[in-house]
């Protein structure tokens, strides 16, 4: 985020006391390691809860968390990340290297064209898209495989079977398959082993093989292009989701760049849709599928489908779900094609006169009605109730998708408001990481009219008992935290220049604001006991100053509390683990 120096001279005081209380409340406990390659951890006192970069030792009963605890060596720390951004290698030698951590790990790239792969990439949406698709295709009867990212609560929500996340059991005996052969081959390769999205990648492959799938739904991390996913060379059918500016540093920092890259999962003669997309973003999809000979279509608006039930019903909330279940059902629909009758791939046209033509609506078989209606993806647009108390949860983390969370949050909270029997309070519990436009993300956030503003980090809580599932060592606590004071003086600022206009257009007075420094010690003090999940003994924050204590009088005084958790969707996991314990089991 930009900024220039004068901002914080007034409150240079202000931010210092709050780091140093926010580092004191982090400060490990009893006989704790610590990471050595990572001075910051130790500096700022992170309680994690393992740290050694040699392979974890097999403890009977613990052989899941030693798994992700082993996985998470191949994580790249704050600082060697920065050091690879700033002299980052060609990323087509990057991909290519993806081929020999396959091999290495006893795959080939043609045993990836047996897995009837859907490919699907995009700005926004595409990991909704994706659980659309991989639930209409479940519904017909098929064994699907899904990989997605980021995981919210635990790692092996990314490789799915049948919709639900592998078991423990499952994982650990994959993962050590993988690991292992990686491991024992490194000393002939210079002691290299894949990143942690590789590795997760190439398991995935691995544990949709063994299970022997009937398709696999593949979400790319970032981009496209050069994404480690991007090795599939034999998809069925590939979908671009909404495309907006994110991860500049990586792929650009226009539209049309950006574009470039996510149309580098085409294929020749595979056939690829998208949703309606920016005129300048649409050109180059166009000029890209032509040169890689892609037939390529448009997406209808969703009205267009015909039923005999009435307009399509959605299981996910927001209108902008809407075209990300009509590219699902070209998706489904083209991948059942292909698989129930073979003589549809001949007909399909020729990709010069195909590129960017409105593909057709269709009628929707009663499977493709119920697999829209019936799709969970949690984190998105997700409502939890809890009595006096309803959770808003949504993963947006660029303006765009903010644009979307905002509008639902509005329409959802006042449907909910208009029953309640009293005064309703709003809470804004936020965070943003990594290069995106924070500030740019709270102005849109002020016509939500929060009465309190709380912010965090993405750690789940101050303890040791901290879950390696969420262990993030791509960014260091200072930053974090730094990060959270960062947000909150933006918020002040936005409600600053909000007072100084003519005739402002919200409520008059300002948003009290607080700072935590892990996401259970917010979620505590924004329910103040009425929540009985987070009243487990077993969940314990440090106490909180007077001064903190009273600004939560009207979380205690309003009949009703709507929090709307956003910006990350590692805040949104760390959340979930806390509100809803049986996703961490």
């Amino acid at each position: 985020m930009k900024r220039t120096s004068h901002i914080w001279s007034a409150s240079s005081d202000r931010r210092r006391l709050m780091m140093a209380r926010l580092c004191r409340v982090l400060r490990p406990r009893g006989g704790l390691l610590l990471r050595e390659r990572d001075s910051v951890f130790r500096l700022a006192g992170l309680a994690v809860r393992f740290h050694s970069t040699q392979t974890a030792p097999h403890i009977p009963g613990m052989e899941y968390q030693d798994a992700i605890c082993t996985l998470n060596t191949l994580q790249t720390n704050a600082s060697a990340l920065e050091q690879v951004r700033r002299g980052r290698s060609h990323p087509q030698v990057q991909l290519e290297a993806m081929t020999g951590f396959l091999e290495r790990a006893g795959l080939t790239v043609e045993q990836l064209d047996h897995l009837n792969i859907i490919h699907v990439t995009g700005t926004k949406g595409k990991g909704s898209t994706c659980a659309f698709t991989e639930q209409i295709l479940r519904t017909y009867g098929f064994r699907t495989g899904f990989y997605s990212s980021p995981h919210l609560v635990q790692v092996r929500e990314r490789i799915r079977i049948d919709g639900r996340p592998i078991s423990k059991d499952l994982f650990t005996k994959y993962f050590w398959q993988v690991y292992g052969r990686l491991d024992e081959t490194k000393a002939a390769h210079g002691g290299s082993m894949p990143a942690y999205f590789r590795f997760l990648t190439i398991l995935a492959f691995h544990v949709f093989l063994q299970e022997k799938v009937d398709l696999a739904v593949i979400e790319v991390g970032i981009g496209g292009a050069y994404d480690c996913t991007n090795i599939i060379r034999r998809p069925w059918v590939c979908g671009i989701s909404s495309l907006g500016i994110d991860h500049t540093q990586i792929l650009g920092d226009t539209i049309e760049k950006i574009a470039w890259q996510k149309g580098g999962i085409f294929k020749p003669g595979v056939p690829a849709f998208t949703v309606t997309q920016p005129e300048d973003a649409m050109a180059v999809l166009r000029d890209r599928a032509r040169e890689i000979k892609c037939p390529l279509w448009v997406c209808p608006n969703l009205d267009q489908y015909q039923t005999e039930s009435g307009p399509l019903q959605l299981g996910l909330a927001g209108q902008h779900q809407r075209s990300n279940a009509s590219l699902a059902l070209q998706l489904s629909h083209t991948w059942l094609q292909r698989r129930c009758g073979p003589d549809q791939i001949g007909l399909l046209p020729d990709p010069e006169n195909s590129s960017g033509s409105q593909a057709a609506s269709f009628k929707p078989g009663s499977a493709m009605v119920k697999g829209l209606a019936d799709t969970e993806w949690a984190g998105r647009t997700q409502t939890l109730r809890r009595g006096a108390i309803t959770y808003f949860l949504d993963g947006a983390h660029t303006r765009r998708s903010m644009q979307a969370c905002v509008q639902w949050f509005r329409e959802a909270a006042a449907q909910r408001a208009r029953s309640a029997s009293g005064a309703v309070v709003r809470v804004l519990l936020f965070n943003a990481t990594g290069e995106r436009d924070s500030a740019a993300m709270l102005k849109l956030l002020l016509p939500c009219r929060f009465d309190l503003a709380v912010f965090c980090p993405n750690i789940t809580e101050a303890a040791a008992s901290c879950n390696a599932d969420q262990q993030n060592f791509n960014v260091s606590v200072e930053n974090m935290l730094t990060r959270c004071l960062d947000n909150e003086q933006s918020w002040r600022l936005h409600q600053d220049r909000r007072d100084e206009a003519p005739a402002p257009l919200l409520a008059d007075r300002k948003t009290d604001t607080q700072v935590f420094p892990c996401i259970l010690s917010a979620l505590q003090w924004i329910a103040q006991g009425r929540d009985p999940v987070l009243t487990d003994p077993a969940q314990t924050v440090p106490p909180v100053r007077p001064s903190v204590s009273a600004k939560a009088a009207p979380l205690r005084d309003a009949a009703e509390v709507h929090v709307l958790v956003t910006g990350s969707l590692h805040l949104v996991g760390g959340a979930l683990k806390h509100l809803d314990p049986e996703s961490a089991k």
